[in-house]
């Protein structure tokens, strides 16, 4: 395991702080490697690009039901889904700046030689492969939309 190799230093650190919340957000995690693991085809131990992802699939969830429950002004319940989210983001590598990630992406589209939107399949492709984990997945088809109508 990778990013998640002190997965349970850390639900051991938060049972002795009696962190709740973060002991909640950290089994979550636990659980969802275990069901991965032992998914059928699962061959036992996650690649560090599985674990990204999962990472990346468990903060977009909480983040998610964070947003709903504002829009139905549950602050009781959306303020402690951002907290798990920000407590399972820390496992992710760390994410690039928007000037970065526009930039990285200039940089593909002139190695493509995108034109238009019609390339944006070519371009999304390559950028999502490339900044795997370290930046959002709409941040990055935000800007490629940004960049290839201008």
């Amino acid at each position: 395991m990778g990013i998640l190799s002190n997965l349970t230093e850390e639900i051991k650190n938060a049972m002795r702080a009696k962190d709740s919340l973060k002991l909640e957000a950290l089994r979550a995690v636990k659980s969802a490697v275990i069901l991965e693991q032992t998914a059928s085809g699962g061959g036992g131990d996650l690649s560090e690009e599985q674990e990204i992802k999962l990472v990346q699939k468990l903060v977009k969830q909480r983040k998610d039901s964070a947003s709903i429950f504002r829009e139905q002004n549950r602050v009781d319940l959306a303020e402690p889904e951002e907290a798990q989210a920000n407590v399972i983001a820390a496992f992710l590598p760390e994410q690039l700046s928007e000037e970065k990630v526009t930039a990285i992406i200039q940089e593909i589209i002139s190695q493509t030689g995108a034109a238009g939107m019609k390339d944006m399949g070519k371009v999304m492709g390559m950028a999502s492969k490339q900044m795997a984990g370290k930046a959002d997945g709409k941040t990055i088809s935000t800007i490629v939309k940004q960049q290839l109508s201008s």
